[in-house]
C-alpha cells in the first residue's frame, strides 16, 4: 500500500528543520523525505526519526550550491569529482538514516558544453552512482524537472530520463516521477505512470498552478490516486509542495487521498 511522505524541506517550514519531524508525526505522517539533510548531523536527524517513529524514504545527493542557483551537478563535466565525492557523503547519511533510495538531480549543462558531452557526463556519473549505491543496498533515482521553473535544466521529460537510464544500463537506477514537473513538461500523467510503472521507484505530488497541495489546481488527484491503486503502485508518495497557507491548514486533501488509495 503506498504511503505518503511529508517533504520536510517544503512542509512545516514555519518551524526549524529538527522540529518539523514532530509536526509531521502529529499531522498523521509516518514517513518523511528531505531534499538535502546535510545542514544537520545525520545522528541528530536519526534521533528525531526514532523519537517520532518516522521512516525517511528519500533524500537527494548533494546538488551543488543551491543558494547560488545550482540545481544539481550530475551533467556538468567540470564538476565530476564534486559529484562523486557527494555520492560518498550521501551514502554515509543514507546509511545512518535508513534511507534506501537517493535522488540525483542532473542540473544544467556547463558553460560551453554541448548536448552530447552533457549526456555523456550524466550517463557516466549515473553509472558510477548506481554501482556505489548498489554496494550499500541503496537505489539510485533520477528526476526530470520542468524548464519553466528551472530554465536550462537538462533532464526535463520522462522520455529523456528513460533514454538516459537505458544507456546507463543498471538494474539499480530508476525514475523518480514528480507529478507537478511532469504536468508542466508533458502531461499525459495517468498513461505515462501506467506505462513506466516498472521503472518508477518514487512519486512526488504537487498541484498546478502554484505547486500547492493536491486539490488546489487543475490536476485531478482523486482520479490519479485511485489510478495508482488500480495499476499497483507500491512505492512512497512524497508530498513535495508549497502550502498555500500553513501546512496544517492545507492537509484536508490527505483524508480523501488515503481513501482513494485504500490506505
Amino acid at each position: 500500500m503506498p504511503r505518503f511522505a511529508a517533504n520536510l524541506s517544503m512542509l512545516f517550514t514555519e518551524a526549524p528543520l529538527l522540529e518539523r519531524f514532530e509536526r509531521a508525526a502529529l499531522a498523521g505522517f509516518r514517513a518523511v523525505e528531505i531534499q538535502f539533510p546535510y545542514e544537520l548531523p545525520a545522528a541528530a536527524i536519526r534521533a528525531r526519526l526514532d523519537t517520532h517513529r518516522l521512516a525517511m524514504v528519500l533524500h537527494n545527493l548533494p546538488a551543488g550550491d543551491w543558494a547560488a542557483g545550482d540545481r544539481g551537478i550530475a551533467c556538468d563535466p567540470a564538476r565530476r569529482d564534486e559529484f562523486r565525492a557527494g555520492v560518498a557523503r550521501a551514502i554515509d547519511y543514507a546509511t545512518t538514516l535508513g534511507v534506501t533510495q537517493l535522488n540525483a538531480l542532473a542540473g544544467k549543462p556547463g558553460t560551453g558544453v554541448d548536448d552530447a558531452q552533457t549526456r555523456h557526463t550524466l550517463v557516466d556519473n549515473l553509472r558510477f552512482a548506481a554501482r556505489a549505491l548498489g554496494a550499500s543496498g541503496i537505489r539510485l533515482l533520477v528526476e526530470p524537472v520542468n524548464r519553466f521553473d528551472v530554465p536550462g535544466f537538462w533532464l526535463n521529460t520522462s522520455a529523456l530520463a528513460i533514454s538516459v537510464l537505458d544507456e546507463v544500463g543498471s538494474d539499480n537506477a530508476f525514475l523518480q516521477y514528480d507529478v507537478y514537473h511532469a504536468q508542466r513538461s508533458e502531461g499525459e500523467l495517468a498513461a505515462t505512470m501506467a506505462r513506466l510503472l516498472p521503472r518508477i521507484a518514487h512519486i512526488q505530488v504537487a498541484d498546478n498552478p502554484g505547486r500547492h497541495e493536491p486539490g488546489s489546481g487543475e490536476i485531478d488527484f482523486r482520479f490519479l490516486f485511485a489510478h495508482l491503486q488500480r495499476i499497483g503502485y507500491r512505492g512512497a508518495i512524497g508530498c513535495e509542495y508549497k502550502p498555500a497557507t500553513t501546512t496544517e491548514a492545507g492537509l484536508g486533501w490527505l483524508a480523501w487521498a488515503r481513501t482513494q488509495l485504500g490506505a
